[in-house]
Formats: structure tokens, sequence, C-alpha cells
């Protein structure tokens, strides 16, 4: 039986080799459907059958399960978050992996678990709330602005879809404009973040967006669900308007 000698490996290999177990170990975390489990288990239905058919947070809570639609958010974040934690702390403890490239690295990894989890035939989220708690391990203060923008746009328009696009299209300038500084001057995104995660910042912000190109189609032809829609219709009657009966 052949054994490995780590210790004889070369560098090269020994680095893919740790970067493959970093690879697996947030695309699972990334990838445990928090929301299909939450469904299935407290009330007996598949979340994939219910409105958009999405496992994610928005659609839980529009099925009527709103405790469940929440706790999937906060689970769907912390998965996340925990997915980058681990990987950095595996690298700060033997990984010859530089720690923010394993965040990095985490944080892809994670988000597309999220997307396409193998335990549901690659039919996952769009990635919104795993993103945002990747996103608050490699850029907190960054984060932090995206979801004030996901907020302010919803607050407004009433829209998730539009109010996570626009989150995504402020994280990676965000990003940009709060790199940390040395001796007052600002540094390059590029040198503060290391082209690996600078990235990063820009790929799964694009990600989630073409996960929402159905959406944004809705949106263009007036037809997407606005949350409190069908609270409206029922309350004005059956001439309340095209979003009443919006499909996501």
């Amino acid at each position: 039986m052949l054994l490995l000698n780590w210790s004889r490996m070369p560098v090269s290999l020994d680095y893919w080799l740790h970067a493959l177990r970093l690879i697996a170990i947030a695309y699972l975390l990334g990838s445990i459907p928090t929301g299909y489990l939450l469904v299935r288990i407290f009330r007996r239905q598949d979340i994939r059958t219910l409105g958009s058919g999405n496992i994610g947070a928005t659609n839980v809570l529009r099925s009527g399960a709103k405790a469940l639609g929440a706790v999937t958010f906060v689970l769907d974040v912390a998965k996340g978050a925990l997915a980058v934690w681990l990987c950095m702390r595996m690298a700060e403890i033997g990984f010859p992996i530089a720690p923010m490239h394993a965040a990095a690295l985490a944080a892809f990894c994670a988000v597309l678990g999220h997307m396409f989890p193998i335990w549901l035939d690659l039919r996952g989220g769009k990635g919104v709330a795993t993103a945002f708690g990747v996103f608050v391990m490699l850029a907190p203060k960054a984060a932090l602005m995206s979801l004030g923008v996901f907020v302010l746009v919803f607050a407004i328009s009433r829209f998730v879809s539009l109010a996570s696009i626009l989150g995504c299209i402020v994280f990676p300038i965000a990003a940009w404009l709060m790199t940390p500084t040395l001796a007052g001057a600002r540094r390059p995104m590029w040198v503060a973040h290391m082209p690996v995660v600078v990235g990063v910042e820009i790929l799964i912000p694009l990600f989630v967006i073409l996960k929402h190109r159905q959406n944004i189609g809705r949106l263009m032809a007036g037809t997407e669900y606005r949350f409190g829609a069908r609270k409206a219709a029922a309350e004005n009657g059956p001439d309340a308007g095209p979003n009443a009966d919006a499909q996501p």
C-alpha cells in the first residue's frame, strides 16, 4: 500500500492538495440546504414545490412560514461565514496557504455550494444570504453597506430581487472604497486584498446577479413579485394590478 510522505512532497503539490481540502469543506458547508430541510422537517413540505421553487429564505417566507424564513436566512448567512472562518483557521495552523487566499477560496466555494448543492441535483438557491455571510468575513464594512442598500431599496420598491441585485453591485465598489490604508494613504484594492480576494469579491456578486436573470426579465416586464402585493390585492379587490398574481 502506497503511503504519501507529506514532509517530502513538493510544495506546489502540497499546496493544491490542501486547497482541495478547503474547497471540499467550504462547498459542503455551503451546500447544506437549510431552507429545504427546515420546511421538510417542520411543515412536511418540499419548498421546491412552493412559490418560486427556490430553497432560499425569501421563498420560505413567501410560503407562509415567516419564522422558518427568518431562521433560514440566519443559517444561510452563518454557514457562509463559518466556511470562511474555518478555512482561515486551518490555513493559520499549518496549511501551506495564505489565510486570505484560503478565505477567498472558501467564500467562493461556499456560495457555489449553496447555488449548486449536490444533495438537490445542483438546484439550490440564489446565494444572497450565503454571499452576505462570506462578505462579512472578507470585508465587513462593505458587507454592511451592501446590506444597507438592500434594506433601503427593498423598503422603497418591495422587490427582494432588485434589492439583492443592487446590493451585490454596491459590494465590490464599497470593498474598494473601504480598503484598509497604510500611513493614511489609500492602497489599491488589489494591493490591500491580494488579486485572488479581489477576484472573489467581484465574482460572487456576478454569480448572484446571474442567478437573478429571470427576475431581471420579470422586473423589465413589470411582472416581478412585489412583497405585500397579494395582501394589497385582497384589500383593494380584483383590480389591484399585475403584481398581485406575479410569480418569481
